[in-house]
């Protein structure tokens, strides 16, 4: 891996590695990244890998290169601006008024609930306040304990709030904009999938420049770039945008956002939830004309922000949030075929309702913004589906593959592939057992024979299973399940937070830990507290994921196969991550249990499923399944 990313940056050829757990992807990469001649980005999609190369390979690594390079190399952590503290907000903290900051997109408080929030609120900021008299960096991450997301709005500005530093009375002391100098600065800069994208859909505005990028957990990355192209309205939103701009808009103005949150109101509440595949209906159409108009009219009476306002923050604040809603309404009312627009309803009883527009792929963005400039090394345990790379090259941008001397494509037009392999012996440590005797999956939640062949399962280890469900419904319908049949300690996600969750899960070996998708990616168990993965069904997107469902259907409209296209390449990937939760280290030893017969008996897709998979011996046999657990039990 190493000499591969030595020779794509001397070639300024992009590279894409796959490199399982235990391979030492971080230090493959970095280690070549100290001899490029220029500042190197790495971009991570997890919070615990970011922290991971910052806290300690890095360190680790720069101690010890130094008598090698003759010098010590530095690096630097760049995030979002919300996560550092603002000093201009800090100082109007207190000022907010509550209707405005504590209860937004939620239900209406209970009486006298207003002055617990508030008094708790007040006692938050006031331990910001003290910590902001001793932080160097202002990042939220070193305030321990930490602040609810509540109190941290009150003292963090967005990116599109912030008037820049040359307008801001506090621009001299800003720690977003100390962190962007350090970055500057550094050999290595360690940055996040979301600062990434925001960066690609602004021109390079953010990140600085630099000669080589890393993404690590790449198969993370064309998901947060599309959520980072994705806007939304709500009438909450309006309403909110209208109260922040009341003192700057003449009253008709105001009285305009008023009457198009209202509008937005009844569109959403007569439209149903889902896709909307028939264009904007009358009433949502209607609600966007207002909207256009009103903030139209907002945006021309704020006018320019400039230095001797009397509130530059203030008026950047109000002026940043209209644009937003403005160029969002565009957006909607344009019904652009690149676009994707649906009706989202919680169903978390909060009551929310919102309009969302996402585009139909990201791919040409990748193609444009993400290669031009810099050598792109691309990583992950999980690029290669089917046992190729071309489905997810496609999906980042990059060129067709041609095909290598075996046939199966290496490399495309100005990029190759590796596929370094895994310490693991797959084979020998555990056992992949589809259940193809069960039915079918067919009704929502965990069928009865699925149930019972999970208590068979967890009963012949005694617990130290992690099951992994396509729904909430099935997960609490399988912890449910086990409790009333065993004595066995059950976690169920949801019941408490996740690293609690993890940790009881770790330190009790006779546990199971149950859960969705989050868990499918978050948890690192190695060792014998893990032992049996359950995967109640194939993860294949719901009929009901808007994003899905248009590509498919576009797919499907230029005559190929969208379910071949999108949906097995989606669940490809989930399933891998998932299946990769129970080889951790070399002594690992366990079985995944699949409870959907569809892997082994489905023609086409089962086959493309498994080759997907690491190598683990193969069984549709429950004996032998129950067997290899019955022996790690007594073992």
């Amino acid at each position: 891996m190493v000499e591969a990313i030595d020779k794509a940056v001397k070639d300024k050829e992009h590279l894409l590695v796959q490199a399982g757990t235990g391979t030492g992807k971080s230090l493959g990469y970095l280690t070549p990244s100290l001899l490029v001649d220029g500042p190197v980005v790495v971009s991570t999609a997890t919070l615990a890998l970011q922290n991971q190369l910052v806290e300690h390979d890095l360190p680790r690594l720069i101690t010890a290169v130094e008598p090698v390079l003759g010098r010590k190399p530095t690096f630097a952590v760049l995030k979002g601006r919300h996560h550092y503290l603002c000093a201009a907000k800090l100082e109007h903290a207190d000022e907010e008024a509550p209707t405005d900051t504590l209860f937004d997109d939620a239900p209406a408080p209970r009486a006298g609930q207003w002055l617990g929030e508030a008094g708790r609120l007040g006692k938050q900021i006031h331990r910001i306040r003290s910590w902001a008299g001793k932080t160097e960096t202002g990042d939220r991450d070193e305030l321990d304990p930490g602040v609810d997301e509540t109190a941290w709005k009150q003292v963090s500005m967005p990116a599109r709030d912030c008037v820049g530093a040359g307008r801001c009375p506090y621009g001299a002391e800003c720690f977003a904009e100390a962190s962007r100098v350090r970055a500057r600065e550094a050999d290595i800069v360690v940055t996040n999938h979301s600062l990434l994208a925001v960066d690609m859909l602004a021109e390079h505005q953010i990140v600085p420049p630099h000669k080589l990028l890393v993404v690590d957990e790449a198969h993370e990355l064309a998901e947060r770039v599309s959520s980072a192209a994705q806007a939304e309205l709500t009438p909450e939103a309006i309403e909110r945008a209208g109260r922040r701009a009341r003192t700057m808009v003449p009253p008709a103005s105001a009285e305009q956002l008023a009457e198009a949150a209202d509008a937005l109101t009844v569109g959403l509440a007569e439209a149903p939830a889902g896709r909307l595949t028939t264009g904007l209906p009358d009433q949502l159409r209607m609600a966007l004309t207002l909207l256009e108009s009103a903030t139209r009219a907002g945006l021309s009476a704020i006018g320019e922000v400039k230095s001797d306002d009397s509130d530059p923050v203030g008026k950047q604040q109000a002026k940043a949030v209209l644009d937003e809603i403005f160029n969002t309404a565009q957006r909607l009312l344009e019904e652009d075929a690149s676009d994707v627009a649906w009706v989202e309803k919680s169903d978390l009883g909060n009551g929310r309702r919102a309009l969302v527009v996402a585009p139909l792929s990201v791919a040409g963005t990748l193609a444009q913004s993400l290669y031009a400039d810099r050598t792109v090394v691309v990583t992950s345990a999980t690029l290669t589906l089917g046992g190729r790379f071309d489905t997810v090259a496609r999906s980042l941008g990059l060129p067709a593959a041609a095909p290598g001397p075996d046939g199966a494509p290496t490399s495309g037009d100005g990029w190759t592939s590796l596929d370094v392999g895994s310490p693991f012996d797959y084979p020998k440590q555990g056992i992949l057992y589809v259940a193809s005797h069960l039915p079918r999956p067919a009704q929502s939640g965990l069928p009865d024979a699925a149930g019972a062949e999970l208590l068979k399962l967890v009963e012949a280890l005694g617990g130290r299973t992690l099951g992994l469900f396509s729904s909430r419904k099935a997960a609490t319908q399988a912890a449910e399940l086990l409790r009333a049949k065993t004595d066995l300690p059950i976690l169920l996600q949801g019941e408490e937070t996740l690293p609690i969750l993890v940790r009881k899960f770790r330190e009790d070996k006779s546990s199971c830990l149950f859960g969705v998708m989050s868990l499918w990616q978050g948890v690192d168990v190695p060792g014998d507290s893990c032992q049996l993965v359950v995967i109640d069904r194939l993860p294949f997107p719901r009929p009901d994921e808007p994003l899905a469902a248009a590509r498919s259907a576009a797919v499907d409209a230029n005559g190929g196969s969208g379910f071949a296209s999108v949906s097995v390449p989606i669940a490809a990937v989930r399933l891998a991550q998932g299946v990769g939760r129970l080889i951790r280290s070399s002594g690992d030893k366990g079985v995944v249990a699949v409870l959907d017969s569809r892997l082994e008996t489905a023609r086409g897709y089962g086959a493309f499923l498994r080759k997907s998979l690491p190598p683990f011996w193969y069984t549709t046999r429950t004996d032998v399944a129950l067997g290899a657990l019955n022996r790690l039990a007594r073992s």
